[in-house]
Order: structure tokens, then sequence, then C-alpha cells
């Protein structure tokens, strides 16, 4: 902690606590302690700590091979791709090394394809209270001032509306869009889902102005909500022209990765947008490996984020201070109506991880091999902590 004071950006606001470790839905700090993780990496541990499969696969693949430039194949990026094909139901991907690369690419594709058709057509929709990554672009279309303001003046065109206010969306839609980018769930900005005829709506209003449906799913996709994206929670699916996707596809591997249909990836020639490290064959083998993980948990993501909510739900008709529990699979936010940063300060004593967002939302994000017995472990404390409210 010292040496980090002193030689490392201050920046980042840590938590006293120094990790060494970590096996399961668990992690251990140098002192021995343990502690129930129930915010993953922000959602990239999303099976948990030194899983056995992933393990494997890094010890197999690092004797091989870690780096291969983008000048050669590999063979590990082509059936990743494929895979991701198959089940976001888009043609072709890009992978990057992070979201906020996602993002970027995603958005010079949007960009890269309207510009040929008008010189106008630059607007880009987006959500306030929405959060899409650090970097430049993605910076322009996060709609939480405190995070643009800084930086500004950013890309130019880009309109916020409020999220599932179809009347704005129809107001601000028109010739001069280039995209309309949503979070299906709203992850930084407080665990709010977007209603499905407001990205029905979304969609229409693309096709009808020629512009590119992105969604966010960097968060809330790649199983979290309990289907592979979250745009499936639609019924039926409401399909994007372009998915932005990250946290747990590398299995706590840096890896991003932006999925789009023939329509969109023209935006994106030969030529125009590169990585160095992304889409490397150690990360590659190791997402293909997370994603066979992943199709066997899905029911069990869905059943077991079922019972954290509505247990969830049960103590907030005991505790008149919590507002609204939301969310999908394990993804979930309990909104309370006192600030909750003291709250995630007494868990972590009591060996519970969780934080807040937006000041009064704690957010959960657990590992998606959680088990009932586990939650129920984490239902006992949450409940102590809140009863000293």
């Amino acid at each position: 902690m010292e040496l980090e004071r002193e030689y490392l950006l201050q920046n980042y606001s840590r938590y006293p606590i120094v990790v060494r470790r970590g096996k399961g839905c668990y992690v251990y700090d140098v002192n021995g302690k343990r502690y129930l993780d129930l915010i993953a990496g922000i959602g990239v541990n999303a099976l948990g700590h030194a899983h056995p499969r992933i393990l494997r696969t890094i010890r197999s693949q690092a004797a091989l091979l870690l780096h291969c430039s983008n000048l050669y194949y590999h063979e590990y990026q082509g059936p990743l791709a494929k895979q991701l094909a198959e089940i976001s139901g888009l043609q072709r991907s890009f992978f990057c090394n992070s979201g906020t690369e996602a993002m970027e690419g995603a958005l010079k594709m949007a960009l890269g394809r309207a510009t040929p058709l008008s010189a106008d057509k630059y607007e880009i929709i987006s959500l306030e209270n929405s959060f899409h990554g650090r970097t430049l672009g993605a910076l322009a279309i996060t709609g939480q001032a405190k995070y643009r303001q800084p930086f500004g003046p950013l890309i130019p065109g880009v309109r916020f509306i409020q999220r599932n206010d179809i009347a704005a969306l129809e107001q601000a839609a028109g010739p001069r869009t280039a995209a309309i980018v949503l979070e299906w769930i709203q992850g930084e900005g407080g665990i709010y889902p977007l209603s499905a005829e407001f990205a029905r709506r979304a969609r229409e209003l693309a096709d009808e102005h020629d512009a590119l449906l992105i969604l966010d799913e960097i968060q809330c996709g790649v199983g979290r909500p309990g289907k592979y994206f979250a745009y499936q929670l639609a019924e039926p699916a409401i399909m994007p022209d372009v998915v932005a996707a990250a946290k747990p596809l590398g299995g706590g591997l840096p890896l991003g990765a932006i999925m789009a249909n023939e329509r969109a990836a023209a935006g994106l020639p030969a030529g125009m947008h590169g990585t160095t490290f992304g889409g490397g064959p150690l990360v590659c083998r190791v997402a293909l490996e997370v994603l066979d993980v992943i199709r066997e948990r899905l029911l069990h993501i869905h059943h077991v984020g079922g019972y954290f909510r509505m247990e969830l739900q049960s103590l907030a008709r005991r505790f008149p201070f919590i507002k609204e529990v939301r969310g999908y699979g394990l993804m979930i936010g309990m909104e309370l109506d006192v600030p909750g940063k003291q709250i995630v300060t007494d868990g972590m004593a009591e060996g519970l991880l969780f934080n807040c967002t937006h000041d009064t939302v704690l957010r959960f994000l657990p590992p998606y091999i959680i088990t009932e017995q586990e939650v129920a472990r984490a239902l006992k404390i949450i409940t102590r902590l809140l009863k000293k409210l």
C-alpha cells in the first residue's frame, strides 16, 4: 500500500485489503482472512478463482504460445468467432483487450458506415445514466456528466435521453442518426434494466433511419443474466447490429469482443482498425473453455440468481430503507434510501465483498459457480449489516 501511494497515479479509491489468492467463490488476503466474493472483479471472474478447467487450459497453452501477431493466423480466433456467432446471431467478430476498446471499435464501425452515406450522419443516441468506458469515445456516449466534463470537448453529435422514454427516443432519432447505443441493464448506473418495448422501438427506429443498434453487454452479457446476452431476455429476442462484450469472456484474462452483422461490419473495412494484443492464442483458447463452462451453467445462473433476488426482496419487506431490488440472473442491485458505502466497509469486516454504485445501490455480481448455500451465507451477513441501520 505504501509503495502504491508513492509510485502509482492516485486515481483509485481502494479498500484496505491486499488480496493474495482466490479459490472458487472466495479470496484470501495476505493475512489469510477469507472473503466471500460477490463482486468477482466487477464481473470479470465469472467462473470464480482458480477454476480447474481454466487453470489446465492456461498451463497447456502457456507452454505452446502466449502471443501471436495478428499478421498471422493461430488456432483459436476462428473457433472462438464461430462460437460467438452461434450464440449471438451476429456473423463477424473482432477481438480486443477490454470493454472500452470494444465500444471504441463499435463507434468507429457506426461512423465508418454512416459518413459515406452523408457527411451529416454522425449523431449517436445514448442514455442518461449509462456507462460505456473511460476512453474519449466511450466517455462521449457515457450519460454521466461527472465522467465527461473534465475531458471535453469530446466527439460531437451525442444526444442523451432517459431510459425507457419512447417519446424522447422518437424525437431524438432522425436521418442524422448513425447509431443508437444501449445497455440492456445499466451496470455502473445502478442495475437498471431496459423495457423490451423501448428496445424494440429502438430497433425499429434504427432500421427506419438506416442506423446501427449497438448494445453494450460488457457487464450484463456473456451469461450473467441467465442468457448468453441480455437482449435474448426479450421474447422474441430483439436483434442488435453490434454487440460489445468483455468482462467474463476471458475468464480473468483481458479480452473484449465486437460482434456485428455483415451490414455493420462493412463500416470497418480492411486496414481501418487493429490491435497489437487483442485475440491472442492464450486468451482465445481460455475463452473457448469459458464459453463451454457457461453453456453448462446457464440454468444454474437463472436458478441461483432467482433465489438471491427473492431473498433480497424479502429483506426489502423487512427494512423500509430498501427502495427496490433489481436485476436478472447474477446481476443484482439493491437500492437504498441511505448511502451504502459504510455497509460495504462493514461487509468486508465480516468477510463479504460487494460494492456500491451511484452512492446508494449495493451491487452484487457473484461468480456463476456460486451455490445456494453460499448465497444463504451471504444473506445472513447482509441481514446483520442492514440491522445496524
